[in-house]
């Protein structure tokens, strides 16, 4: 069974549903019991990165979270969902993350030319020599849906499996051990982004 994380915010149904539409079971819950038992934890989101916290903290998510990831168990983060796991953020201030991957979030540089939010379709350039487990089967360069403001910048370069050009390449896709995680929303990504998440529900660390 798949524990998908509710902290109050991000379209949780929608990934619970997509998950169920490619055959495997999926929980939307705040409970930690069900997070530490679960075979797979998701955490999804949407909004601002403090308020996120803030939410994990209050509904007492931060150490099933972690103890999850740290049991090796297979764990993917959404959108919002990979910038929680950096250690921090400079959305609105200078926020503390959940520390797994070392690294900050950033604010996209706006421009003449890039509007910000980064919102509608885009590829994703797979490091191919990682052979990350998210792509199994999805050709490189396909597009996907974005829509956010920051991007996250990893301190060790080693975990980017995917990248996505906006102005400059921004780090679009993570693997770190049995942590995977993508800025991009699979669930509103149509055939490829069902695909994504039948690979995690398939995959073994």
């Amino acid at each position: 069974m798949i524990a998908i994380v509710d902290y109050g915010m991000g379209n949780l149904r929608s990934v619970s549903k997509a998950f169920e539409s490619v055959g495997h079971r999926a929980v939307v819950t705040r409970d930690a019991g069900v997070v530490r038992n679960a075979a797979r934890v998701v955490l999804p989101g949407v909004g601002a990165f403090g308020d996120c916290m803030a939410n994990l903290k209050r509904f007492n998510l931060i150490e099933p979270i972690r103890s999850a990831i740290q049991s090796g168990k297979p764990f993917l983060g959404i959108c919002l969902g990979l910038q929680l796991l950096f250690t921090e953020s400079e959305e609105f201030g200078i926020h503390e993350g959940l520390a797994i991957i070392p690294g900050r979030v950033r604010r996209f540089t706006a421009g003449p030319a890039l509007k910000v939010p980064h919102m509608g379709w885009n590829q994703v350039h797979v490091r191919v020599q990682r052979n990350c487990p998210l792509f199994h089967d999805i050709p490189n360069g396909s597009e996907w849906y974005f829509v956010h403001s920051y991007f996250v910048d990893p301190s060790d370069p080693m975990v980017t499996a995917g990248t996505t050009n906006y102005g400059d390449p921004f780090v679009s896709t993570i693997w770190k051990e049995n942590v995977l995680a993508c800025q991009f929303h699979p669930e509103k990504s149509q055939s490829v982004g069902l695909r994504l998440l039948k690979n995690f529900g398939d995959w073994r660390v």
